[in-house]
């Protein structure tokens, strides 16, 4: 099952559930709150029948703004490794994790803004993320699988040169939180769809070149395992836990310079039975009508 996040005539935004090409909205106010009601919500989103509407006469928007977003990273070695070669200025260690701004989340097709003001070296990282089912803490890997809902495609937009600087007090966040910084999407894809989350093609394209080509087997963890780790901090029904970004990544070419995105560029987003997310970038002055500020 599809679930998604669309806007209807009326503007607003609508839960919804897809079959073949169309979309049956949910009777709930919005994604969270089928999550919130457990296994009746999943239940609720499989009956539900009513009028479709066609794919193709929708937006889509972020399918889910959780309450919190686990970013994870550090859980593919290959990223670490490819980081090594350039020498990267600091180590890429396994078990990372921070709260990323739910209010930078933007769905398909939505811009990411390039704030210039704020840097010249805009990446990309495409991530396999995971929808919290059910609130729960302390629970161990056996356990974990009773807790995913869903998996979703997350693209974790950074701005390498203010990573550099966060990275010396041994901290980051800001660098990935910038408004725009956080394509989420196309649609939340239960897990009876996706099957083993561990065998899935994984590919990320800059107009059309793909930049990132890898398997969410190269993971050196496996998912219960990173859900449960942080279950700790406790997880509400809706959140969101991703997973790290796998190699390719422009910051750690040797030509880096070549490939930091840029206004005009479109990403694509890639997981294999989950879809494609897409996003264009468009520069400052595109998305507000007036340049930059001036960098503070």
């Amino acid at each position: 099952m599809r679930l998604a996040t669309f806007e209807d005539k009326s503007g607003a935004f609508r839960p919804g559930v897809i079959r073949d090409d169309a979309v049956v909205a949910l009777d709930v106010p919005d994604m969270r709150s089928l999550f919130e009601m457990g296994e009746a919500g999943l239940d609720l989103a499989r009956a539900t029948t009513g009028p479709e509407l066609a794919l193709a006469e929708v937006k889509l928007e972020a399918p889910i703004i959780p309450k919190k977003f686990f970013h994870t990273a550090g859980n593919f070695r290959e990223h670490e490794e490819e980081s090594k070669r350039v020498g990267w200025s600091h180590e890429i260690a396994p078990w990372i994790v921070f709260f990323q701004n739910v209010d930078a989340i933007i769905g398909p097709e939505a811009p990411v803004v390039y704030p210039d003001h704020l840097t010249s070296e805009l990446d990309y990282e495409l991530e396999l993320a995971i929808v919290i089912k059910k609130a729960g803490k302390h629970f161990g890997p056996d356990e974990a699988e009773d807790y995913i809902g869903g998996y979703v495609i997350f693209n974790d937009v950074t701005a390498r040169d203010i990573q550099r600087d966060e990275m010396k007090s041994g901290v980051f966040s800001f660098c990935k939180a910038i408004d725009t910084f956080c394509p989420v999407g196309p649609w939340i894809v239960t897990p009876d769809e996706v099957g083993d989350p561990h065998d899935l093609a994984m590919e990320l394209r800059v107009n059309g070149e793909p930049r990132q080509v890898s398997h969410s087997g190269q993971m050196s963890v496996t998912i219960p395992e990173i859900i449960a780790h942080y279950s700790a901090m406790g997880y509400s029904a809706g959140d969101i836990v991703s997973t790290g970004t796998v190699s390719g990544v422009a910051a750690f070419r040797p030509d880096a310079a070549d490939y930091f995105l840029k206004p005009g560029d479109v990403m694509e987003c890639e997981i294999e039975r989950i879809g494609i997310l897409r996003n264009p970038v468009i520069s400052w002055e595109q998305a507000h009508g007036a340049p930059a500020p001036l960098p503070a």
